[in-house]
């Protein structure tokens, strides 16, 4: 409705309140004259007043509804950001720990095959030791063995020069 009708609609009323008849006790039923026309100018004023209050009120709502959806989705980038994050720091947290478990067993990898060098150069090192006393006790059975020969050798040179009652010609090695 244009301001125009409003007028049209609101004049009407105003003339056929005024004249109010008296009632039976004397007093004038002004009331519901008044009634009507401020009920028939109130509309019309609230509509001018309204319609600048509603248009004000339309906008504080799109405005609202926009600050509204603006936050709704500046939580939801928030939310998208911290899940892509927290799934980016879990994925490094799990490839961390899948590398820190293939060096570790690499490491014991290499422990274990120090520890069989380690058993294979023990068990050559106590071999070797059982060479050298092998070739040990060999040499002290030839020189034992040598030493009795020379023991009974000499005794029968001895046995000899008794017997033929000859001294020896080499000297002993003291004179």
């Amino acid at each position: 409705m244009t301001i125009e009708e409003q007028k049209k609609v609101i004049e009407p009323e105003t003339v056929a309140s005024d004249p109010s008849p008296p009632s039976k006790e004397g007093k004038s039923d002004d009331s519901k004259a008044i009634i009507l026309v401020v009920a028939a100018k109130e509309p019309a004023e609230e509509k001018k007043e309204g319609s600048v209050h509603r248009d004000a009120v339309l906008v504080r709502l799109e405005q609202d509804k926009r600050i509204s959806l603006i936050k709704a989705w500046e939580e939801a980038e928030k939310s998208k950001v911290e899940n892509k994050a927290q799934k980016k720091l879990s994925s490094v947290g799990a490839w961390e720990n899948s590398k820190k478990a293939s060096v570790e067993a690499e490491l014991k990898k290499m422990e274990e095959q120090l520890l069989k060098k380690k058993a294979q150069y023990k068990e050559q090192m106590k071999n070797k030791i059982a060479q050298i006393h092998k070739k040990a006790e060999e040499k002290r059975a030839i020189t034992e063995a040598k030493r009795g020969e020379d023991v009974i050798k000499a005794e029968e040179m001895a046995a000899k020069y008794r017997a033929t009652g000859t001294a020896p010609t080499k000297p002993f090695g003291f004179f």
